[in-house]
């Protein structure tokens, strides 16, 4: 795979400092980058788990307390003195 990029001068000069030609340099930060990421492994979850997922979030959903037509500043702050 052949990859252009624009690099900064910095990047150059720290290949330059270990004695090894840009292209390694850039491999070997891509390597070491590549290695300490952590692989997410995604669950497929079946159909049951997520309505049971689904369902303990609205567990509580009947407590809560009806909305009014309108929202007024007055009701935002009711409970505030």
């Amino acid at each position: 795979m052949v990859i252009r990029v624009n690099v900064p001068e910095e990047l150059a000069a720290q290949a330059r400092v270990r004695g090894v030609p840009l292209e390694t340099y850039v491999e070997e930060l891509l390597t070491q980058q590549v290695a300490a990421a952590p692989v997410e492994v995604r669950r497929l979850q079946t159909p049951e788990q997520i309505r049971d997922w689904l369902d303990s979030l609205a567990q509580f959903s009947d407590k809560i307390p009806p909305l009014p037509e309108t929202i007024s500043r007055e009701w935002i702050y009711q409970d505030h003195d």
